[in-house]
């Protein structure tokens, strides 16, 4: 299969009176497997149907697969493959005829059908289940087989909205492992909604992360999470504490105070006024008050004293609370290690964070 690019440009959808899209511009690359990712209602489905022609008509804008503006087909002249939610198998037919029926539709010979079909089941792993009914398979197995009848067609570009979500916990991992394995191997363009931030992470090459109907950010999962641009992008995509105060001049120098007692060094050129610090909380470590590591903070590290709230174990991590002055709450993963001492509630302990983990926001 070529791979396509698909661009979009200045696109607007609504529903009636209510704008879905609000101007979307939006480039993936030809053989780029991209996820759309995004809180409930915000216009990542719709983005996708809008792509595949489901829906309304946009009200404006262009969608560009290769070299072809598509905003006014029908679906069926479009020629993309897409796999929905619930699969939408036919029950009563064999998973070869559900894998046949598009290529049957397109009047294709049937030589050719018998070759192309089972050419597709063997790439999914499902041609020895040929012959039964979609009833009579697992729920990953249906997965695959709707996977099988949108590639026979060799669509230019393929889309999934959510494929995994009727999945249990640890099928969605092994299948989500097996579309990436697939889409590499075919090296067709690919997008995937997602409302699952591990997903997301895990397959795509880039993403688009959504909020009513803008996209707010677009990048590689790292650099997202790394730097995300507004305080949505960094609060959706895991957890982020979360301090709100001001960069000020001081001694020829700028720094973040904020709410808690929080200082944190800035860059030099930072600007001054409103602004929130944004750090994630493996990059906070925890000292016990009297450490004497405290005494000894090398420049560019903050530290701040405050009490525990919680421990969580979370197997991996002990995730601690801890409130500063203020009743300011930050959290701060510490590694589990056997043996550990694990602090109480009440507690008082002192965090400290260098200062280029720390993300200046103003918005």
């Amino acid at each position: 299969m070529q791979s396509q690019r698909i661009l979009i440009e200045d696109l607007h959808l609504a529903f009636g009176s209510t704008e879905v899209l609000k101007g979307i511009d939006l480039e993936i690359r030809p053989g780029e497997f991209f996820a759309f990712l995004g809180p409930s209602g915000s216009g990542k489905s719709t983005l996708l149907r809008a792509i595949a022609g489901f829906g309304p008509k946009p009200s404006r804008g262009r969608i560009v697969i290769g070299e072809e503006d598509v905003a006014g087909l029908p679906p069926w002249e479009r020629n993309v493959g897409m796999v929905f939610q619930n699969y939408a198998l036919w029950p009563h037919m064999t998973v070869w005829k559900n894998v046949a029926f598009g290529l049957e539709e397109r009047c294709v010979p049937k030589a050719e059908i018998a070759a192309r079909v089972e050419e597709a089941l063997q790439l999914v792993g499902l041609l020895e289940l040929a012959q039964r009914r979609p009833s009579q398979l697992s729920g990953g197995q249906q997965q695959r087989v709707a996977l099988a009848r949108t590639i026979v067609v060799r669509p230019r570009v393929l889309l999934l909205d959510e494929p995994l979500s009727n999945l249990d916990a640890n099928l969605r991992v092994q299948m989500r492992r097996e579309l990436l394995r697939l889409q590499r191997e075919l090296g067709i363009t690919t997008i995937f909604v997602t409302h699952d931030q591990e997903e997301a992470n895990t397959t795509a090459d880039r993403m688009a992360v959504l909020d009513q109907g803008v996209i707010q950010q677009v990048g590689t999962p790292m650099e997202l999470y790394d730097a995300p641009v507004n305080l949505f992008v960094a609060g959706f995509l895991g957890s982020a504490n979360r301090i709100r105060g001001r960069v000020v001049a001081e001694a020829g120098s700028r720094v973040f105070r904020g709410a808690g007692g929080v200082v944190l060094p800035v860059p030099p050129d930072e600007a001054e006024g409103e602004a929130w610090a944004i750090f994630r909380p493996q990059n906070v470590r925890l000292l016990e008050e009297g450490d004497a590591s405290t005494e000894k903070v090398r420049q560019g590290v903050a530290c701040f004293a405050g009490k525990v709230l919680r421990a969580e174990f979370l197997g991996s991590i002990i995730r601690y609370a801890l409130v500063l002055e203020d009743e300011e709450e930050i959290l701060l993963d510490e590694p589990h290690r056997p043996g550990q001492h694990v602090l109480r509630e009440g507690e008082r302990a002192t965090a400290c964070i260098d200062a280029q983990a720390v993300r200046i926001l103003r918005q």
